[in-house]
């Protein structure tokens, strides 16, 4: 398959900020740095080896996109079978030994990728000339996305939101490999580096395929309902943008963690930039509801700026965590319907008709996840009508950032923002508020209607400070102590393990 994601390198588990030999533990390729690095190809491995690592369970392939903040987010009724597992996390107990085991495997995983992004930029600059054409620039724009990316959703998870306390101590933003300790920095520090780094990146990818007029955003099928020119390129590593941090995806990430720090100019600037490149369009209705699974495309796939691509997920999201009414993660039919307002406006979204399937269980009626349901185990053109992605960056949630910038100087263009996202679900009838805070508890509800299971509902709710809203009209007040994850011990922290 001509997929850019099958050319594979994982590079080696290094200890936290150690300073381990790099033959003391082998990528799969048994090459060490110096020859890995000697070629351009070495570093189009090493960049796509973060990604792979990223892609894993412990991060992106489980736990931060369908698992444990969406658990957090009370967006789960859980099986009998899982309760060992995540019941105590869903109660915010963040001493339950499951609980710790995750957590640690995610700042692991979150800092090893860091680690090994730093590796590439230790290198690249050293070996400019090996480059052709314009692979110097995306390769060490990427790798500092990455960087940024992976410090950003670490400080969401594990620090205090800046609306609160912005100049806390953090979590230590690392940009070097080195056998020395990095300090934390506070919160305002580590937005600050994110932030460069990606301003940098965003320079350096002004070069990327994907703005080019040529670069036609569709399915990896030849009978696309919009002609694609995502594999056209005879270089490999130049195909399919989406499924790395290309230049749009860097703005969309900006426009997130500006947002996050508070800067609604620029978080306005780079989410208008994504809009307005009308790069990305919205997904055919015709190819959402088609009843042929292999024609079907359930997670808007033209919409992802950027996406995380994952050759596991059909076994692991559907036969391990959404499986039916009795084993795996599911909602009450009462509830799904509660969120996508079905008696009121919301009858006719096609989020809730497409997404959710009715099963008996008992005397009550569950509703199984079927946004990640695939026909067939394959990745290949001819079972399925796009790659096995997970949505990280989308249009929708640029319209939606786009709209909460805007409300103060314009609302009722903020409400055609969030408008247009609604009439591409199907949703005829127009918001109607009258003040800022009726504005922000309806954004809030389109966010989650819009991003069930993609991992991003319970940072909003921090980032805003706002109570969770659990199920049955249980409402969650906002507290620090449910917000920030405690950080793992000095052991992990420092890389004595």
């Amino acid at each position: 398959m001509k997929n850019i994601h099958k050319i594979l390198i994982l590079i080696s588990t290094l200890s936290l900020f150690s300073c381990a030999k790099w033959l003391d533990i082998q990528p799969e390729s048994d090459v060490d740095k110096n020859v890995l690095f000697s070629t351009e190809d070495g570093f189009k491995e090493a960049l796509l080896g973060v990604y792979t690592r990223a892609s894993k369970s412990d991060l992106y392939g489980l736990e931060l996109t369908i698992g444990t903040p969406e658990v957090l987010a009370q967006n789960y009724v859980m099986a009998s079978g899982d309760k060992l597992r995540y019941e105590e996390t869903k109660k915010f107990k963040y001493q339950d030994a499951n609980f710790i085991t995750r957590k640690d495997n995610i700042w692991k995983g979150l800092y090893n990728g860091i680690v090994n992004s730093n590796l590439i930029l230790e290198e690249i600059d050293k070996k400019q000339k090996l480059f052709v054409g314009n692979n110097y620039a995306l390769i060490k724009g990427e790798a500092l996305a990455l960087r940024a990316y992976l410090h950003f959703d670490a400080l969401r998870l594990f620090a205090p939101s800046p609306m609160l306390n912005s100049k806390s101590d953090a979590i230590p933003y690392v940009t070097s490999y080195s056998n020395k300790s990095t300090k934390l920095s506070t919160v305002a520090q580590v937005l600050d580096s994110a932030i460069r780094d990606l301003e940098i990146a965003k320079n350096l990818l002004k070069v990327d395929p994907i703005r080019q007029p040529s670069y036609l955003i569709g399915y990896p099928i030849i009978t696309d309902t919009l002609k694609n020119s995502e594999l056209n390129s005879s270089e490999l590593f130049l195909q399919n943008r989406r499924h790395r941090l290309n230049y749009f995806a860097v703005c969309g990430l900006l426009a997130r963690i500006y947002l996050y720090q508070g800067d609604q100019v620029k978080a306005l600037a780079n989410a208008n930039e994504v809009i307005n490149a009308n790069k990305f369009p919205w997904t055919n209705k015709t190819d959402f509801l088609a009843l042929e699974p292999d024609k079907k495309d359930r997670i808007f796939y033209k919409e992802l700026l950027f996406a995380w691509y994952i050759p596991a997920m059909s076994g692991t999201y559907n036969n391990d965590w959404f499986v039916d009414g009795t084993v795996g993660m599911y909602l009450d039919e009462d509830e799904t319907r509660t969120i996508y307002n079905v008696a009121g406006d919301g009858g006719t979204d096609i989020r809730f008709t497409q997404w959710f399937e009715s099963r008996s269980l008992g005397t009550q009626r569950a509703s199984t996840l079927l946004k990640f349901r695939r026909n067939s185990f394959s990745d290949s053109f001819s079972a399925n009508l796009h790659y096995l992605v997970a949505p990280a960056i989308k249009l929708s949630e640029m319209y939606y950032i786009a709209a909460e910038c805007t409300y103060d100087s314009n609302p009722t263009k903020a409400l055609a923002l969030v408008d247009e996202v609604r009439e591409h679900r199907e949703i005829g009838k127009k918001l109607q508020v009258s003040t800022k805070n009726q504005f922000i508890s309806e954004l809030v509800k389109e966010y989650r209607k819009e991003m069930y299971a993609e991992g991003q509902l319970f940072y909003l709710y921090k980032r805003l400070n706002l109570p969770i809203n659990g199920q049955h009209g249980e409402v969650i007040p906002a507290k620090q102590e449910i917000f920030v994850w405690p950080l793992p011990d000095d052991e992990i922290i420092y890389g004595q393990r």
